[in-house]
């Protein structure tokens, strides 16, 4: 191993909790030299739960082929479904071991119930789907369904509850972050279901210790991706459903708590989404994964969740929002520290919206195979920010791996103005200042840059795929269609390129993009 790489591990692994590094260890040898069964019987006198799905899944199988479609890519299985499937990619198994298909428009209960036994008839051979973070979504989508259904067959609940016990003993403490919590909200729906006081207690400690850690004050899920922060909001509005809908098992603080802090993430997602609907693509978000924020409101609405006045803070974003335009501005640091998974090299990115159509957009992902494809798309340079020498602000690699992470050293607020430093590019000797002004007609982004970069920064604006290719005179960029144009003071050189923009999952379109190349200061002045 060379010392680069050596130098790389330390910087991702000295950010990591003691308790990530000892389940890291303690997994490994406890699974390879201690095999252990799970098959404790169930008690089979448990009440059936009541379940209403508010939220339908969107359509992901067909019958008609025996075809499953997630990531955009379908696959058919004519005779025998292969579960551990992996020409697609991880995550594409990962998908179909979920099992959110059981829980679309028009599936029907034989058709759900023939999914589940053949499933269960290749328990043996099952890899991917014997992962703590598929057995969480799976078990919650299998208690939905046999809950709606009203569906109590001995063979498929002691599958259940043998996964459960797997599940506890192999929680993703080595991950943290958004799959322990998932472990948490599976565990709640597993103890309710069977009714299972051992597996609530470690529930409601899950669920409680990490939402209070990972619900930031003003709303926003750690791990700042807005897609992932729809996810975990939609699972506490499950569970909130879930106690309130089977109170005869339970009545705690659990509901209490859980209110509050959708309230909070309630706030957030309003705070953040566009008047359009649509989110930031900012952090490993895409499109066509999570439900909508409008949906989310409703379901939230339907269980009394409400807004509070909470503006934007911890979380690092800003939105600003005038009759003509939306602005979103991320000027926040990496986080958390010990699981930046999601995480991108994008500090000072930002979006613009004009009259609910986007403009400058973050280029989103479309893959999280570990690939060069997504190690562009993590990049700095795949984001509406400045990079020197075309190199990153913060050291993304391996696919869901941090190093060397930009600082926020400074940041200063005002009525129509805001303005931030941060350190990425100090160990090349350069400390970046930029500032937003924002008016009625205009937006003013100032870039700075403590000295001399040898003509070697660059300043990215990547456009939406419905803007047709910009026209440059002088130093002024036009973009006709929407009567917008983006003057450029002490540039060196403006033009105009092309990049994939991320349309979900495996879906990119060719867009244009605006490059311009400066020395130490560069003046951006958006017109609408």
């Amino acid at each position: 191993m060379d010392n680069r790489k050596i130098i790389l591990l330390f910087n991702t692994v000295k950010y990591l909790k003691f308790t990530q590094i000892y389940y890291r260890i303690y997994y490994f040898f406890r699974n390879r030299f201690f095999k252990k069964t799970y098959a404790k019987k169930i008690n089979n006198f448990f009440k059936p739960i009541r379940w209403k799905n508010f939220i339908i899944n969107t359509q992901s199988y067909s019958e008609t082929h025996q075809s499953f479609e997630f990531l955009n890519i379908t696959q058919s299985f004519p005779s025998i479904i292969d579960w551990n499937f992996n020409k697609n990619g991880k995550l594409w198994t990962y998908n179909l071991n979920y099992f959110d298909y059981l829980n679309q428009h028009h599936l029907s209960k034989e058709s759900g119930l023939t999914l589940i036994n053949d499933y269960i008839k290749n328990d043996l051979i099952l890899k991917d789907g014997k992962e703590p973070y598929p057995i969480s979504l799976r078990g919650i989508n299998w208690i939905k369904f046999l809950s709606s259904n009203q569906i109590s067959e001995t063979e498929i609940n002691q599958k259940l509850y043998n996964d459960y016990q797997l599940l506890l003993n192999n929680l993703e403490y080595h991950l943290l972050g958004n799959h322990l919590l998932e472990n948490g909200f599976s565990l709640l729906f597993g103890a309710y279901y069977f009714q299972d006081e051992a597996i609530y207690k470690v529930a409601k400690k899950i669920i409680f210790s990490e939402l209070e850690v990972q619900i930031l004050a003003d709303g926003s899920h750690f791990e700042l991706s807005p897609m992932y922060h729809q996810i975990l909001f939609h699972r506490v509005l499950d569970c909130i459903q879930l106690i309130k809908l089977n109170s005869f098992w339970k009545d705690d603080a659990l509901l209490c708590f859980l209110s509050k802090k959708a309230s909070l993430m309630n706030t957030w997602l309003k705070n953040i989404t566009y008047s359009n609907g649509a989110i930031p693509m900012v952090n490993d978000a895409t499109f066509d994964i999570a439900p909508q924020s409008t949906l989310l409101f409703d379901y939230a609405k339907h269980l009394e969740i409400k807004f509070l006045n909470v503006s934007l803070s911890d979380s690092g974003y800003r939105k600003i929002t005038t009759d003509k335009y939306e602005l979103f501005i991320d000027v926040g640091n990496v986080g958390p520290d010990y699981q930046p998974g999601h995480a991108h090299s994008d500090t000072f990115n930002f979006e613009f919206v004009k009259n609910e159509t986007p403009i400058f957009v973050d280029t989103g992902i479309s893959t999280y195979e570990k690939n060069q494809q997504r190690q562009n798309e993590r990049a700095t340079i795949s984001h509406n920010t400045v990079a020197i020498n075309e190199t990153d602000q913060t050291e993304v690699w391996g696919g869901f791996r941090v190093a060397k992470r930009a600082k926020i050293t400074n940041l200063f607020e005002d009525s129509g103005f805001l303005k931030a430093t941060h350190d990425g590019y100090k160990n090349l000797g350069f400390i970046h200042t930029r500032s937003f002004q924002w008016k009625s007609q205009e937006i003013i982004i100032q870039d700075e840059l403590n000295k001399s970069t040898n003509n070697k920064a660059k300043a990215f604006f990547h456009l939406h795929s419905s803007i047709k290719k910009p026209i440059i005179k002088d130093n002024t960029v036009f973009i006709e269609n929407e009567n917008i144009t983006i003057a450029f003071n002490n540039p060196l050189k403006v033009e105009i390129g092309q990049f994939n923009l991320s349309h979900g999952f495996n879906k990119i379109n060719l867009s244009y993009k605006i490059i311009v190349t400066f020395d130490q200061n560069l003046e951006t002045t958006i017109s609408i």
